[in-house]
């Protein structure tokens, strides 16, 4: 699957930000250039790692399954395990040393913000199930909640800040991340059955 603005934009404007911050003198103490380093070195992982996505579904027993991908792995455990570093560093040098409070709070909001991405990454991509035949697609969220859709009944295709949402016409919602290995598959699809299913209603509309 191609590349999105927000994949790029999103990096480049952190990395912008902080190097502007650095200029400022009430964040000028903060090691904001190192921070944008961490930042452009995460980038290009994730960047290689986009390139070998896999874009087939894997197929188990008559279903199409997506899996999920090596960038959401990375960011996953990557970022908890930055936040776990971040943490102990607060722990352990907040106290044997002095360290101004301003580096603190700031490393304390970044191992917050880091857990918390790791956290949604898990519950929105690696403990998800998502799978679909001919008839119908199903989705099983980390909390072992189904939800489970007619190919006739899908209305739209469309991308948002989560990833890819199917919906239909009463309302039904299924929302996959772009990341899984076979996200492409399972959109153009989607995007197909939408189209056909809208054709079908504009033709039964026009003969009433």
């Amino acid at each position: 699957m191609p590349l999105r603005w927000q994949e790029v934009a999103v990096p480049l404007f952190v990395i912008v930000s902080l190097i502007v911050l650095k200029y400022v003198p009430f964040t000028a103490g903060l090691p904001l250039g190192r921070a944008a380093g961490v930042v452009a070195f995460g980038y290009a992982a994730f960047l290689a790692l986009r390139l070998v996505q896999g874009e087939e579904a894997v197929h188990v027993d008559g279903w199409s399954e997506l899996r999920p991908s090596m960038v959401e792995y990375f960011a996953c455990y990557g970022a908890a395990a930055l936040a776990v570093v971040l943490m102990s560093a607060i722990i352990v040098i907040g106290g044997t040393k002095h360290v101004e409070a301003t580096q603190m709070v700031a490393t304390f909001i970044a191992s917050l913000l880091l857990g918390g991405g790791a956290i949604g990454i898990g519950l929105g991509g690696l403990f998800t199930k998502v799978r679909w035949n001919n008839t119908l697609l199903e989705h099983r969220n980390a909390f072992g909640r189904e939800t489970k859709i007619a190919w006739s009944d899908v209305r739209s295709v469309r991308p948002n800040w989560r990833g890819i949402s199917i919906a239909t016409h009463d309302a039904q919602r299924v929302t996959f991340s772009q990341f899984h290995s076979g996200a492409a598959q399972l959109a153009l699809h989607a995007t197909n059955r939408a189209r056909r299913n809208s054709e079908t209603s504009t033709k039964a509309f026009a003969t009433l």
